[in-house]
């Protein structure tokens, strides 16, 4: 073996499991010394200070407001067509009533039911059917300067 290596197989010769561990606990390695230092212990500053020890905010800077990016307001939503309006109803409102009428055990009439059903394909047909066609533009990834 080399210099400075140590090995614990020659004078360890385990007859049973509980052998070998306390042989490896025993020879784990020298366990240093720590020396304390004797510095002057310093008080701890306050975690925490009250709202009201604290001075008021400096006022800002009034050229850091001028600095300051304001965005443009946004434009306005733009409005959809009622047939378009119709067919999200019929999508999202026609499940809803036909949920509720079940968690509340309310009886429909077959009709109202059929209706309800029909809205809902209908409205998703229509909104499928009214889709783009092609494909986006590849190389818009939507971002605006």
């Amino acid at each position: 073996m080399g210099v400075g290596t140590t090995t614990y197989a020659h004078q360890v010769q385990p007859d049973s499991d509980d052998d070998a561990w306390r042989a490896i606990v025993e020879n784990y390695g020298d366990r240093p010394e720590i020396e304390r230092e004797t510095a002057p212990v310093e008080e701890p500053a306050a975690a925490w200070s009250s709202y009201d020890d604290e001075d008021e905010e400096p006022a800002p800077d009034a050229r850091q407001d001028e600095d300051r990016f304001v965005p443009p307001p946004p434009p306005p939503l733009p409005r959809t067509t009622p047939d378009r309006v119709a067919a999200w109803l019929g999508v999202f409102a026609s499940p809803a009533v036909l949920l509720v009428a079940m968690v509340f055990g309310l009886h429909l009439p077959g009709f109202i039911s059929f209706l309800l059903v029909g809205a809902f394909v209908g409205g998703f047909l229509y909104l499928v059917a009214q889709m783009p066609r092609g494909p986006r533009d590849p190389w818009d990834d939507g971002s605006r300067l």
